[in-house]
């Protein structure tokens, strides 16, 4: 428990400065930022080469953060993500108090509320989202364990999480997309 306290305090130190990380998320690696942090998000577009019409994913702590961030949660949401047997991130439509490159040209963004306890007890700490991008440069395989990270990705972050490094990483999350006309789309299973 120590280990993961001090791991989630250097985090928000980079985290509160702007700093990218690369993290054990509760599916695969992903470097993350603040999500209301535009500079830091360019960062990680530049850093994966990726094109900013791709949009990135992430992650919230509870429903009640999720609340905050999207301006009107359609009430199907709550049942797929109550008895999702997998992580699950829903494309909503509107969201708000987010830095402008994050969303969508549909104005439209992917969050997961995620149950893995460093991701939400750091994400609490943070009191904000935490942008989530699988640890690889855009068009490459994601990895499936810290040993299959780039030396390009583990340089162009500001600090790399001290966890769960052996961990093979379960397959990316599940997407859904839920328009608020009522419109239900599977993006990936």
């Amino acid at each position: 428990m120590e280990r993961i306290d001090q791991e989630i305090r250097n985090c928000l130190d980079v985290i509160k400065k702007g700093g990218l990380i690369l993290y054990p998320t509760d599916t695969v690696w992903g470097i993350g930022c603040d999500a209301t942090n535009a500079e830091a998000i360019d960062r990680i577009y530049k850093l994966k080469k990726r094109e900013e019409s791709k949009a990135l994913i992430c992650l919230v702590s509870n429903f009640k953060m999720l609340e905050q961030y999207v301006e009107d949660v359609p009430e199907m949401a709550y049942d797929i993500l109550k008895y999702a047997k997998k992580p699950t991130t829903v494309i909503y439509d509107k969201p708000i108090r987010i830095a402008e490159n994050l969303v969508g040209d549909d104005d439209t963004l992917g969050i997961r509320v995620v149950r893995d306890k460093f991701c939400s007890e750091l994400i609490k700490k943070m009191r904000r989202p935490l942008v989530s991008t699988s640890a690889n440069i855009s068009g490459q395989p994601t990895p499936q364990s810290f040993d299959q990270i780039t030396p390009q990705i583990l340089k162009g972050v500001d600090y790399v999480v001290n966890l769960q490094r052996s961990k093979k990483s379960p397959k990316p999350s599940a997407i859904i997309k839920l328009s608020n006309d009522g419109q239900v789309k599977v993006i990936r299973k």
